[in-house]
This record gives structure tokens, C-alpha cells and sequence, in this order.
């Protein structure tokens, strides 16, 4: 009797403990992040010439992100991160425009070799750039859409907040038959539009 007790107890221990050897370990589940995809945004213009507001449009093709966390939505990868712009990459798809614009325009600018800022995100629709631009930091509001995995960015930017009023003068003085409408008047608008696409990986 005792020896059928210490093989059925012998037998309980070695199942159990073959059970447990089966037991599939737990998966630990990680949160999906998402980081700035540079290589694939876009940053786009508009600037304006002629008292009818006659657009040009151009672009930066170069984005350096320079500092980043990723997050584990879309909006919070935006917020808190800086970046840089260099003015070299500008393109407008005329050379001789986008040589005045980096000679004539960013060129009479204290230190915009680079065009920097950090981003900040205050709701599900807008936030606003700590911008800098010939050596002056000021807001740019901007707001925002989700797009699937962009996030588009609309803003308006007044020049004369960076002081760049020189700038808008220079290649006023340079571009003035250019910039010059209908009614005989030379203009450079000091508002620009910045539209950007940010896709996310």
C-alpha cells in the first residue's frame, strides 16, 4: 500500500512539473511608437508679388530632425520636436529666383543659414512653431489635420514678426520689374503660407 502511495505521489510531481515546462511563455505586448519620417515630408510655400497677390510657390527639400521622442500617437510624436531647415535647400523651380531668395533674402538675415524651431502641440487641431529666424525666436500658430499617417500643417507667417522687413525691401529692390502688376506698382508681400506634409513611420 505504501509503495502504490509513493508512485502515485512520484507520478503527480512529475506531471505537474511537466506541465508547467509546457506552459507557453507570456509575450510581452509593446505599444506601437511612431518617429518623423524626414526624408519622406514635405514643406511647401507660397509667397506673394503685385498688389494682386500673385502667388509663387516653392518648397525646402531638406528637413533635419534634431531632436525627437517617439510617442505612441500620431499627434504626441509632433510635440517637443526640433528641427532644422537649411536655406540651401530652397527650390522654386527657377534657379535664378531661388539664388536671389538665398542671397537676397535669407542672405541679409542675421545667422539664417538654418532655419530652426520646435514644435508644440496644444490641441486635436492646432499648436504653434517656437520659430527662429534672423536670430529672433517668435511663434508661428499653425493648425493640423490627420491623414492616415500624415499630418498635414497649414500656417501664415508675417515676416515683419522676424524683423525681416529688410529682407522683403532687398529682393523687392532686386525683383521690382518682376513684382510689378497692372497698375504699375512693385510688390512684395510680407505674408507667407507654409504648408507641410509630415509622414510618420
Amino acid at each position: 500500500m505504501k509503495n502504490i502511495l509513493k508512485i502515485s505521489l512520484a507520478l503527480f510531481l512529475v506531471f505537474n512539473l511537466q506541465s508547467c515546462k509546457n506552459k507557453p511563455a507570456k509575450k510581452e505586448v509593446k505599444e506601437k511608437t511612431y518617429a518623423i519620417d524626414a526624408n519622406k515630408t514635405d514643406i511647401n510655400w507660397t509667397a506673394y508679388k503685385t498688389t494682386d497677390k500673385v502667388p509663387v510657390k516653392g518648397k525646402f527639400t531638406l528637413l533635419n530632425i534634431t531632436k525627437a521622442s517617439p510617442a505612441t500617437t500620431l499627434t504626441e510624436t509632433l510635440n517637443n520636436t526640433e528641427f532644422s531647415i537649411p536655406v540651401s535647400s530652397i527650390f522654386s523651380n527657377n534657379p535664378d529666383r531661388d539664388n536671389k531668395l538665398k542671397t537676397l533674402f535669407f542672405g541679409v538675415m542675421k545667422n539664417t543659414e538654418l532655419l530652426a524651431g520646435t514644435l508644440h502641440i496644444t490641441n486635436e487641431t492646432s499648436g504653434y512653431v517656437d520659430f527662429k529666424m534672423n536670430a529672433v525666436v517668435e511663434k508661428l500658430p499653425f493648425t493640423y489635420i490627420v491623414e492616415g499617417n500624415k499630418i498635414q500643417l497649414e500656417a501664415i507667417m508675417n515676416t515683419d514678426s522676424w524683423q525681416a522687413q529688410s529682407a522683403i525691401e532687398s529682393i523687392n529692390k532686386s525683383c521690382f520689374d518682376l513684382h510689378k502688376g497692372a497698375d504699375g506698382i512693385s510688390k512684395t508681400w510680407s505674408d507667407v503660407a507654409i504648408s507641410i506634409s509630415i509622414y510618420l513611420k
